[in-house]
């Protein structure tokens, strides 16, 4: 579990430990090493805002009677910090899992530890013997078949990702003891990698999280998974559900170390929109091409104004902040992938672009803006509170 680690991995002011540092790092003499993307980096580590969480349909405690009441506590938790729980079929990723024990990739592992399992079976532990044991059968023929049903389940897992920032999962069914290990040691470890045996192979970031302790006092947790290159984020839902649960750190510490002000960011930027970007309108496409979501209707701080745009074509509005004399407009925040930004951005005509707008909460995203100078022969609309409002009332 990251008891420790969610207090050691951040200095105070939130920004990278070494470690995490290091660890971030793409290593030029690791083939298979890749560069950390900048949403990724310190500056995602906050409190989760209006996040949505999965929870699997099929959950097993393999009798366990305390696991469903501490893993409900969890849920209720993330609830209250601010989370949506989404139930979500979990059977295409425990297949995957499946594949690591079951499939040939017991062979990958052979091709390393294989020389000294045969010249020296007595430096191996048995559990590792008896995991590797069938690889060396494995056929090429095999592999290319398990690597095909690991893209397809992998399709199916990244679909039921894309409209949630994490999932949710016990950290194992249930504890196993020392003599259940040491009677069916393969058995045992399999169902305590019961929700993470899938996590590399799919390639998904997880954290585990202390999440209570059993009426023995042993130690229960949950483990938080995303998508690739969201660890930051994962992080700072990791330490806000911690403190919500007031559990202590190893040592005893309190968990009530400060997190940054910041709203924690994954691998989606939010756009908000107030005009014909909104859902159903003519440039709304642009969104939903890119992967975008809509992720509320809101409106912005009573700072703006709202113009109608002179000029041919699909008709658009510009917000402009002012000092005095403003108005809450209606908007939608969409998400779109951080990778798609950029393209999004290239479609956006003169005078409109991208720039901070402050929501209704306080809180400030990237947004539609208009340069001043495009609002010459402009028509102030503010009074409608809203663009589809004034479409309405215009017939437009």
């Amino acid at each position: 579990m990251l008891n420790v680690g969610l207090r050691n991995l951040f200095h105070r002011d939130g920004t990278r430990s070494e470690l995490f540092a290091l660890t971030a790092s793409a290593d030029p003499a690791d083939a298979y090493s890749r560069a950390n993307p900048q949403w990724n980096d310190a500056s995602a580590f906050g409190r989760p805002a209006n996040f949505r969480f999965g929870v699997p349909q099929q959950l097993e405690f393999s009798g366990c009677n305390e696991s469903p009441e501490l893993l409900a506590r969890v849920r209720s938790t993330l609830e209250a910090i601010g989370g949506e729980p989404v139930e979500i079929d979990f059977e295409p990723f425990l297949e995957a899992a499946r594949l690591l024990y079951e499939g040939p990739w017991v062979a990958e592992r052979y091709s390393v530890v294989g020389p000294l399992m045969e010249a020296q079976p007595d430096a191996v532990l048995p559990v590792i013997r008896d995991v590797l044991a069938k690889a060396p059968g494995a056929s090429a023929v095999e592999l290319f078949r398990a690597q095909y049903r690991l893209q397809e389940l992998k399709k199916q897992c990244d679909a039921i990702l894309e409209g949630l920032d994490c999932v949710l999962t016990p950290a194992f069914p249930r504890p196993v003891t020392l003599a259940e290990l040491e009677e069916d040691p393969v058995g045992a470890n399999s169902l305590l990698g019961h929700y993470t045996n899938f996590m590399n192979l799919l390639d998904y970031a997880a954290v585990a999280v202390p999440g209570g302790f059993m009426e023995n006092r042993l130690p229960w947790g949950v483990t938080l998974f995303g998508r690739a290159f969201t660890d930051q984020y994962l992080l700072g839902v990791a330490a806000s559900l911690q403190q919500a649960l007031g559990l202590p750190t190893v040592g005893g510490n309190s968990c009530d170390y400060p997190l940054p002000a910041a709203r924690g960011r994954n691998d989606r930027v939010r756009i908000v929109v107030c005009g014909a970007h909104l859902e159903g309108l003519p440039l709304n496409g642009q969104l939903t091409r890119h992967g975008a979501r809509l992720v509320e209707r809101t409106t912005s701080s009573p700072d703006y104004r709202l113009y109608a745009l002179p000029g041919a074509g699909i008709r658009r509005p510009a917000m402009a902040r002012v000092r005095e004399a403003g108005a809450a407009i209606a908007v939608e925040v969409w998400e779109l992938p951080s990778m798609e930004l950029g393209s999004f951005i290239g479609a956006i005509p003169a005078p409109l672009g991208l720039g901070k707008v402050e929501l209704a909460d306080g809180t400030w995203e990237t947004g539609f803006i208009c340069e001043q100078n495009g609002l010459h022969d402009a028509v102030d609309i503010t009074h409608a509170g809203g663009w589809r409002t004034w479409l309405a009332e215009s017939g437009g």
